[in-house]
């Protein structure tokens, strides 16, 4: 038989998969869903049904500081469990978010304050505080809860500072209080199973990772170009603001103290040098490319209607179109995103190295038209591939495949599980229930600190905890 028969012949037995050992070996390729690939490997078939949770005697009264859109979240978990979290009192400066918040938890008048500050002026009234002011506003707020009594959920990042996050450790300790900080993404079905996966040795132990935090393009135009994290001096650099979910994460999934870090990036898009000619000042303002830009404030906030929380818009939808059309005419997100004065990177690579010797590639691009993360695993027995709705995981010796698929929102299901954990560790007086500690909170900010500094000073740095 000549080489060209062989492999035509070859080629036909694979399509009608007959090809028999001594020609090939079909790869098993098995796929199912967690309980399944739980049992396979003798794993925990539901990681959210936490033993140590009890059904608690009274709901935990907790104070909402700051009604935005990561506080509101947080706090609608008392409209779901409502035996297990009351919200007692908010406070914001913008009165439409205080009202509707009291509207929505049905907060007595008494309880509605215009500034943090009031809420302290009386004496302690409930069990917690929920801090989801802007980042500069965490840290003043946190120490006073914290120094009056209160245990604490956090918003990420702790603080702008790592002077300002060590303090907030320091005072923790100082009190006994549980402090909390969002980190939902160990909250969410895919990581949590990831990390079973791993801990369990399935692929024998962590050699390397690669993470890929794809923010998606128009989230970045949105929240990083226009939004209030635009400016690093204002707010807090992206790699905090942004990916000290993702330095958390990659600690977590490796389990050890991070040793080294090395950071590149900049911002080489969203420059006055790249505004199109044409454009102007606003998008309302007669651009002539505004109908074909990516991002268009009129396509994305009017016509599409992304992104609408930043317009605190009434329930009355008639009123709708006046208000974004204003909103785009007298706020940042109706400007041009070539003429800001933003100075975050829209691209980033961060290589960090453990005390264990495994090391982790990050990237953060904006320049992307999806989200969610992706994140390859690199073990002695096999690898992991997966984009937090699926991974893979193929094994060295057989090469079997396993895959695990689910869909959830843009945080992966994390959100209600955090609060769901914090609780219970408020309403049991227990951190333990809580998947990371004040402590490793902070460790993994001190690596995005360090990672910033190495950044700008292209330098490799030391992450001293």
């Amino acid at each position: 038989m000549s080489l060209r028969q062989f492999i035509s012949a070859r080629y036909l037995l694979r399509t009608f998969k007959l090809v028999d050992d001594a020609i090939d070996t079909v790869t098993d390729t098995v796929t199912g869903s967690w309980k399944e690939v739980a049992r396979m490997f003798g794993l925990h078939e539901d990681l959210f049904e936490n033993p140590l949770h009890k059904k608690l005697s009274r709901p935990v009264t907790a104070i909402l500081i700051g009604a935005g859109h990561r506080g509101s979240i947080y706090a609608d978990y008392a409209t779901k469990s409502p035996d297990e979290l009351i919200i007692e009192a908010v406070a914001d400066t913008n009165h439409l978010r205080v009202s509707k918040a009291a509207k929505q938890h049905n907060i007595k008048s008494q309880n509605c304050f215009s500034n943090w500050e009031d809420v302290f002026k009386r004496e302690k009234f409930a069990d917690a505080v929920i801090i989801a002011t802007p980042d500069k506003l965490h840290t003043a707020p946190c120490l006073k809860a914290l120094e009056m009594g209160y245990d604490v959920l956090l918003e990420k990042p702790i603080a702008p500072t790592e002077e300002e996050c060590r303090k907030i450790l320091q005072k923790a300790k100082e009190t006994g209080r549980i402090v909390g900080v969002c980190h939902v993404l160990r909250y969410t079905p895919y990581f949590r199973e990831l990390k079973e996966i791993i801990d369990a040795k399935t692929i024998g132990e962590i050699i390397s990772v690669q993470h890929l935090e794809p923010i998606e393009h128009v989230h970045m135009s949105h929240s990083y170009v226009r939004g209030k994290w635009r400016n690093s001096e204002f707010a807090t650099p992206i790699i905090l603001a942004k990916s000290c979910h993702d330095t958390d994460i990659i600690r977590w999934l490796v389990g050890n103290e991070a040793d080294n870090v090395h950071c590149f990036g900049n911002l080489k898009w969203f420059t006055n040098a790249n505004a199109p000619e044409g454009s102007t000042e606003r998008c309302m303002d007669g651009c002539l490319v505004e109908k074909s830009c990516p991002y268009s404030a009129l396509q994305i906030y009017f016509r599409d209607r992304k992104r609408l929380y930043v317009f605190d818009l009434p329930e009355n939808k008639n009123k709708w179109d006046e208000i974004i059309l204003e909103g785009l005419k007298t706020t940042d997100y109706g400007r041009c995103v070539y003429r800001m004065d933003n100075d975050q990177p829209d691209h980033l690579t961060a290589n960090i190295l453990f005390k264990n010797g495994v090391t982790a590639a990050f990237s953060m691009e904006a320049h992307v038209s999806y989200e969610g993360r992706r994140t390859r695993i690199m073990g002695s027995k096999g690898d992991i591939v997966g984009d937090m709705e699926t991974f893979v995981m193929t094994e060295f010796m057989t090469g079997k495949k396993t895959t695990w698929s689910m869909k959830t929102d843009s945080h992966g299901g994390g959100d209600h599980r955090l609060m769901k954990d914090w609780v219970q560790a408020i309403g049991q007086q227990n951190p333990a229930l809580l998947s990371s500690s004040i402590d490793l909170s902070v460790e993994s900010h001190i690596m995005a600190f360090a990672a910033e500094k190495s950044r700008r000073s292209r330098t490799i740095e030391d992450i001293i905890v």
